[in-house]
């Protein structure tokens, strides 16, 4: 049987990009709730992070710009939250619907430098399917 199904679309899609893309070590959504994003469906290692307020780390640093950012290596970018101490390099591309950001979906990796012009693209792709399932949900 099909471990994903009957799961929400967006689980779909995080369990997608984290079992086909093999430097893909932790995916996952986080949703905006006023000020913050919590975090939604993600696969790997859990985080102690539940909350990022919005502006703070990666992750809030794309909420409140609505541009993907490519870190190819955590340890060097200055607010950088770690969640996992393995992590080397990390992607957030945002999810926006009608002009605003409504989420981010972040992809970390224990390679360096582990996001080219492909991953990017794979990663930007899969936050617009996700906008549209938000929207669909909504």
């Amino acid at each position: 049987m099909d471990p994903e199904r009957g799961a929400d679309p967006i689980d779909r899609t995080v369990a997608r990009l984290y079992q086909s893309e093999p430097t893909f070590d932790w995916v996952g959504v986080y949703l905006a709730e006023g000020d913050a994003l919590v975090l939604g469906p993600f696969r790997g290692t859990p985080t102690e992070h539940g909350r990022i307020p919005v502006g703070q780390g990666v992750c809030g640093s794309v909420a409140r710009t609505a541009e993907t950012e490519v870190v190819p290596d955590v340890r060097a970018r200055p607010g950088h939250i770690v969640c996992d101490i393995a992590t080397r390099s990390e992607t957030v591309a945002p999810i926006i619907r009608d002009g605003s950001v409504i989420g981010v979906l972040d992809v970390d990796s224990n390679t360096p430098d582990a996001f080219g012009m492909r991953e990017v693209s794979v990663i930007e792709e899969a936050a617009g399917e996700i906008a549209v399932m938000v929207a669909a949900i909504a």
